[in-house]
């Protein structure tokens, strides 16, 4: 392999990092055309280095890479999307890291997916938005959103229109769901399962909009509260099933809530 050969340029977002040797940090980046990928920037940590600011969490970062036996070596890098406001709070921080690690949990080493990148990118630029201006929509619905297509696009998409038993659309009534099946039973269906629960239609169908449309339709939508926290259980219920781990961002997430409801009371 000569020279050029062993040297590639790509676009990568810092999903995770961790510090190496003296000076060095191990980085976890996604790509669009390489999937995820784990690399060294040597000297990364020292006072002088160029490449740190242009390296941080969630920055999207054109990258020249040298290929290695171990890890690939960043030797350049530039800024292309800094994201600067989702570095500003521990929410901000809580919520993107917990977009990043879904990202990394689902993705594949080495392989091109630019879904996955395309969802990626709009996701962050979204939560950088809502984070410079207090006034938008609830962010804990972005997630909500980004949770089923990310799952629609790595295989996982539960099936919340036909029931999983007899393939009849699912109507408006109380259903009955398979967090380990991945989708719903109608109410004669369900009657046999011991493995399911009720859900309500309201829930069931503030699910169904979040899966079929696009975040332009799905943020114009007002939702109570009560069937946002519903859904939010539900679908990290059904990560939990399908990861058969817990993400260790949505254990942060969780612990700040109970910290700002203590600090308000």
């Amino acid at each position: 392999m000569n020279q050029r050969e062993r040297i590639y340029r790509t676009h990568a977002v810092v999903l995770n990092r961790r510090d190496y040797s003296d000076a060095d940090r191990i980085l976890t980046v996604f790509t669009p055309s390489r999937g995820k990928l784990a690399l060294i920037a040597k000297g990364i940590r020292k006072t002088t280095s160029r490449k740190a600011g242009h390296l941080e969490l969630f920055t999207h970062a054109s990258l020249l890479v040298a290929q290695a036996r171990t890890w690939d070596i960043v030797t350049e890098a530039v800024t292309v999307e800094s994201y600067r406001h989702l570095r500003t709070d521990l929410e901000a921080i809580g919520r993107t890291s917990y977009v990043c690690e879904l990202v990394d949990s689902f993705s594949t080493a080495d392989e091109e997916n630019q879904p996955f990148w395309d969802l990626l990118l709009f996701a962050l630029r979204e939560l950088d938005e809502q984070s410079a201006t207090p006034t938008t929509p609830d962010p804990t619905l972005l997630l909500r959103w980004f949770e089923l297509h990310l799952l629609s696009l790595a295989g996982f998409q539960p099936q919340l229109f036909h029931c999983l038993g007899c393939n009849g659309a699912l109507t408006p009534t109380t259903n009955f769901l398979s967090l380990i099946e991945g989708g719903i039973y109608c109410p004669n269906c369900g009657k046999g399962h011991s493995d399911v629960e009720a859900i309500e239609a309201d829930v069931l169908k503030m699910l169904r909009y979040l899966q079929s449309h696009d975040w332009p339709a799905a943020r114009a939508v007002s939702v109570r509260p009560t069937i946002l926290l519903r859904v939010e259980n539900i679908l990290y219920r059904y990560l939990l099933t399908v990861l058969e781990r817990q993400p260790k961002s949505a254990d942060f997430m969780r612990k700040l809530q109970v910290m700002f409801r203590q600090t308000n009371l």
